[in-house]
C-alpha cells in the first residue's frame, strides 16, 4: 500500500491555508491545493500495516478503502482511485473538506504523530473527479416501478436518494428550505465548503431521475400520511436541529442568540437568498464592530467564531466548560480511537480568545440589551468555584452547546405517540429505529441520520443514508445489491 519505505522517506504535508489576515476578508474556501505530484508523495506514505484501522469502524464510518486508493494515487492511477473512493462514499468532496478525519487518528503512523494525510488525498481525488468528468449522471438501466419519498435533503437524505435512484426506484426528495442540502448548505459556512459542491451533486442526481421538491415542510405543508399513501416507502432524514436548552439567565436579552439562526442567516446572504424564512425568521444578526462571546467548544461554536471575524467583530471570546485538554494524548491508552487533546480550528486560529473550564452563569444587560457575560471557573465536576466570578464584555453572544433532537413540529407532531422516540444519555430525542432495517414504529416509514442517532458527523449521516437505502431496497424488492 503506497511505497513500502515512503513513510520513512517522505515528511507529512497537508493543505496550507491563506494567511488569517487575508482569509477573514471573504467567505470563500481558503485552502491552497497541492499539486498532483505532491499528493502522490503523500499517498506514498501509506505503509503496509498489518491491520489498517483507518478504514475500520474506529476510523471511517463509510469504510473508505483508504490503503487501496492511496496506493492507486501513488501509482498515478487517479481514475481507478476515483472509482474506488466513490464505491463507498457518495460525496467525498464534502467529507474531504469538513470531516474531522478520525481515519487519521486511527492511522498506524499516528502513533508517531505523523499520520498519512488521508483527508488531503481524499479531497484531491474528489476534486480530480470533477475535473475528469467522472461526476456525471449514472441513471439506472432498469426501473423497478417502486417509489420512495425522502424527507430532508441533508447528507443522509441525499446519500439515500442517490443509492435508491441508482437501484431503479422513483425517488422524490422533500426539502423544507428553498434549496437542497440541509444544514450542509445552511449550517456550515462557505469558508469550510462552498455550496456549488452541493449544487453539482443535485444536478447529477436529477440526471439520474431523482426529483427535488423544495419549500415543502413535510408535516406542516404536506402531511406525512399523504406521502405514505402516495409512495411505497418514506424515509425521514430530518436531522437534529432543536437547540439544546442552556438554561442561562438573561438568554432573552437582545443580542443573545442560538448559534444556528446566525449561521443560517450568513449562509443565506452568501448564497444570495433572503435571510427571512419560515424556519429561521429573525432580525439581521451581524457582528461587525462588536465584542462577541461564543458559549460552547464544538464545531458549531467554531463556525460562529469564524463567521464573526469575517463580519468584522472587534473581539471574539469562546467559552468551554471542559478543562483545557492536554497538548498530546497518551497513544497507548487511546489509539486508534479519537483522542481528547488540544485542537485549534482554523477559525480559532484567526484570533479567538479561548477560556477553558469556565461556566456561563448569566447574560447581563441594560434596558433589555446585552452588555456582558458573567462567568466563573468550575471544578472537575463542572461545579462553580466560589470567588472566581468575572464578567466579559459582550455586545453579541451565541449559544452553541449542541442539539437535542429533531424539530418538534412536522413529522414528530403529526404522529404523536405512534412514532416512538428514545432519549439518549445526552438528553437528545432520537427516533426509535435500529441500524439494520432503519424501520420506525410506523409502517413503511424509515429513518436515518441525525434524527435517528443524534447529532453527529456528516460522514456518519452519509453512512446512515446508504445503509437505510439498502434496507428500503430489501424491503421493497426482497433482496438488494446495494452495499451496506
Amino acid at each position: 500500500m503506497g511505497k513500502v519505505t515512503g513513510f520513512l522517506e517522505i515528511d507529512r504535508q497537508v493543505h496550507k491555508y491563506q494567511p488569517a489576515s487575508d482569509r477573514i476578508r471573504h467567505f470563500r474556501e481558503f485552502t491552497l491545493p497541492m499539486s498532483d505530484k505532491e499528493v502522490e508523495k503523500q499517498a506514498a506514505r501509506c505503509m503496509d500495516c498489518g491491520i489498517p484501522y483507518c478504514h475500520g469502524p474506529t476510523g471511517c464510518p463509510v469504510h473508505n478503502q483508504i490503503p487501496d486508493w492511496n496506493d492507486l494515487v501513488y501509482n498515478g492511477d487517479w481514475d481507478e482511485a476515483i472509482r474506488n473512493l466513490h464505491s463507498t462514499n457518495n460525496f467525498p468532496e464534502w467529507t474531504g473538506r469538513i470531516c474531522p478525519a478520525p481515519c487519521e487518528e486511527a492511522c498506524t503512523l499516528n502513533l508517531e504523530d505523523i499520520p498519512v494525510a488521508i483527508k488531503t488525498v481524499e479531497q484531491a481525488i474528489a476534486d480530480k473527479a470533477y475535473e475528469s468528468g467522472f461526476v456525471r449522471p449514472y441513471p439506472p438501466e432498469h426501473k423497478t416501478g417502486k417509489s420512495v419519498a425522502i424527507i430532508g435533503s441533508g447528507p443522509a437524505g441525499m446519500a439515500a436518494a442517490q443509492q435508491l435512484g441508482r437501484a431503479g426506484h422513483q425517488v422524490h426528495v422533500y426539502e423544507r428550505e428553498s434549496r437542497p442540502g440541509g444544514l450542509m448548505r445552511y449550517g456550515i459556512p462557505d469558508f469550510k465548503i462552498e455550496k456549488h459542491y452541493i449544487d453539482r451533486r443535485v444536478e447529477q442526481m436529477q440526471g439520474e431521475g431523482v426529483t427535488f421538491h423544495c419549500g415543502v415542510n413535510v408535516g406542516v405543508d404536506k402531511p406525512v400520511e399523504e406521502l405514505l399513501s402516495e409512495y411505497d416507502a418514506v424515509l425521514y432524514c430530518g436531522g437534529s436541529e432543536r437547540p439544546r436548552p442552556a438554561g442561562i439567565p438573561g438568554a432573552d436579552l437582545e443580542g443573545v442568540h442560538d448559534a444556528m439562526p446566525y449561521l443560517v442567516q450568513q449562509n443565506r446572504r452568501v448564497g444570495g437568498e433572503d435571510i427571512q424564512s419560515v424556519a429561521w425568521a429573525s432580525d439581521p444578526i451581524l457582528a461587525g464592530g462588536k465584542h462577541v462571546v461564543v458559549v460552547g467548544g464544538g464545531d458549531t461554536a467554531s463556525d460562529c467564531v469564524g463567521t464573526a471575524f469575517r463580519q468584522g467583530a472587534v473581539r471574539v471570546t469562546q467559552l468551554d466548560i471542559r478543562p483545557r485538554p492536554p497538548e498530546k494524548e497518551d497513544k497507548l491508552a487511546v489509539w486508534p480511537y479519537w483522542a481528547t487533546k488540544m485542537r485549534t480550528s482554523s477559525s480559532q486560529a484567526e484570533g479567538a480568545e479561548r477560556e477553558f473550564q469556565v461556566a456561563t452563569l448569566e447574560f447581563i444587560g441594560e434596558d433589555g440589551v446585552l452588555t456582558g457575560v458573567k462567568c466563573c471557573q468550575v471544578d472537575e465536576k463542572r461545579k462553580p468555584v466560589a470567588g472566581t466570578e468575572f464578567v466579559i464584555r459582550a455586545d453579541l453572544a451565541f449559544i452553541a452547546i449542541g442539539f437535542s433532537g429533531p424539530a418538534e413540529t412536522g413529522v414528530l407532531s403529526e404522529f404523536g405517540d405512534r412514532l416512538k422516540t428514545d432519549v439518549d444519555r445526552r438528553n437528545s430525542v432520537n427516533v426509535n429505529a435500529n441500524d439494520r432495517d432503519y424501520k420506525t414504529s410506523v409502517d413503511r416509514l424509515f429513518t436515518a441520520g441525525d434524527v435517528r442517532r443524534g447529532q453527529s458527523l456528516v460522514v456518519w449521516a452519509i453512512r446512515e443514508g446508504r445503509q437505510a437505502a439498502r434496507a428500503i431496497d430489501e424491503f421493497l424488492m426482497g433482496s438488494s445489491v446495494l452495499p451496506r
